[in-house]
């Protein structure tokens, strides 16, 4: 039997409440797999499972629990037929900031975990097994797609299902047999605030930061966007957002030492460029789920993917894949941000991109003085992994893609 942890959604959380199962003893879960809804100062967020088994035993619902407490008891394959094990207890973990995965056992808590049927809590309705597509779709329609009928594999909603029930013809459209989902509440904004305060408190105490900046002639990369927005329709068209956004996993590539994370008095790299993309959150607070593989995304996949991370981040809809893994931050203020922005690492991250508005500015051109579009690009790296030399290399590195944007 293998222990299935509270994972760690960044450095700033401590612990969470399990608001929904999605699974129940017995069933058969793979990597990858939404197994429960998970409350914290960020909202609710979808945890994965990242073991291939049977479920064993879970955590009771409504209950606070630590990073690293166990949340499930799975049976690997070959151990399905075994025994049942006796009353396990909630693990503590190491620090906060090591993912669920990896993080060590530590003292046993008092509260055991015991099977428990989702048909057993009161108040707490099932929720419905349904495909991305379909969920979007849903949210789009203003439809709940947890009350949906499913007709895919194991009662799953499909994208044909949503439509269906949009345009009201059969009968069956509505799922009868289970209670439509209770939406958990929203995240905490004080909660959130003091949370954010601490894990920045904690990176400035920690960290040995150095700071960095260049100003970036935007012109090529401006009329470059603007030629490829003109004939297509706004949902085709990019955001400036995305070209600093590749520009900067491009860069990446090339200084691969400022990508991934200072753990056990080591840099650990990144096993990809995952950034954490900055998200205001309405009501106030951060969040800054990851876009994984971002070097390896087309313009407009980057933008479909960015439109889509921003929606559920502020819906209540990330992953708990996108809170663990993120390998570095990028924080683009916006056409209504300020200047610049000179920002705080995430740990355990070793450095923060930011990016100011892009704005009008006086420049040097071949010898005259003329008026461009420019960007304030900064970072912040961890002094413990790198040196301002390397640092320097990045921001030099993300220039350069942003003069040639046909190559991004």
């Amino acid at each position: 039997m293998a222990d299935f942890l509270m994972p760690a959604l960044g450095a700033d959380m401590e612990t969470g409440t399990v608001v929904q199962w999605l699974v129940e003893p017995g069933a058969r879960v793979k990597p990858g797999d939404v197994v429960a809804v998970v409350e914290t100062h960020k909202g609710a967020i979808d945890v994965e499972c990242f073991l291939d088994g049977v479920i064993g035993e879970l955590a009771p619902m409504g209950e606070s629990l630590p990073v690293g407490a166990v949340l499930a008891r799975v049976a690997l394959p070959g151990e399905a037929g075994a025994a049942a094990p006796a009353p396990l207890t909630a693990v503590q973990a190491g620090p906060a900031s090591i993912p669920a995965s990896t993080a060590p056992a530590a003292k046993p808590a008092t509260a055991p975990l015991a099977p428990v049927p989702q048909a057993a809590v009161t108040g707490t309705p099932l929720r419905a097994k349904v495909s991305p597509a379909a969920r979007r779709r849903a949210q789009t329609l203003g439809l709940t797609p947890d009350a949906l009928y499913g007709s895919g594999a194991d009662g799953a909603v499909t994208l044909a299902d949503v439509e269906r029930a949009a345009s009201q013809a059969p009968p069956m459209a509505v799922r009868t047999a289970t209670p439509q989902r209770v939406k958990p509440g929203g995240f905490d904004a004080p909660q959130m605030r003091q949370a954010i305060a601490a894990a920045m408190s904690r990176s400035k105490r920690e960290i040995p930061h150095y700071y960095l900046a260049e100003t970036v002639d935007f012109a090529a990369a401006q009329t470059w966007l603007d030629g490829w927005n003109r004939d297509r329709q706004p949902e085709d068209r990019l955001l400036s957002a995305v070209l600093l956004l590749k520009a900067t996993a491009l860069a990446l590539r090339e200084v691969p030492q400022l990508n991934g994370f200072y753990e056990s008095g080591q840099f650990r790299p990144g096993d990809g460029i995952h950034i954490g993309w900055a998200i205001a959150l309405r009501g106030g607070g951060l969040v800054a789920p990851a876009i994984h593989h971002a070097d390896q995304k087309t313009l407009p996949e980057l933008m479909t993917a960015l439109r889509d991370l921003v929606q559920r981040a502020r819906a209540g809809g990330l992953r708990s894949s996108e809170l663990t893994d993120p390998t570095i931050t990028v924080s683009s203020l916006g056409d209504r941000g300020a200047e610049s922005v000179w920002g705080v690492i995430y740990p355990p991250q070793v450095a923060i991109v930011g990016f100011g508005r892009v704005l009008s500015k006086p420049w040097v051109v071949d010898g005259q003085v003329l008026p461009r579009p420019v960007v304030n690009a900064s970072l912040a790296a961890d002094h413990r992994v790198s040196d301002g030399h390397l640092g320097g290399q990045l921001l030099v590195a993300i220039h350069r893609a942003l003069h040639t944007p046909q190559t991004l």
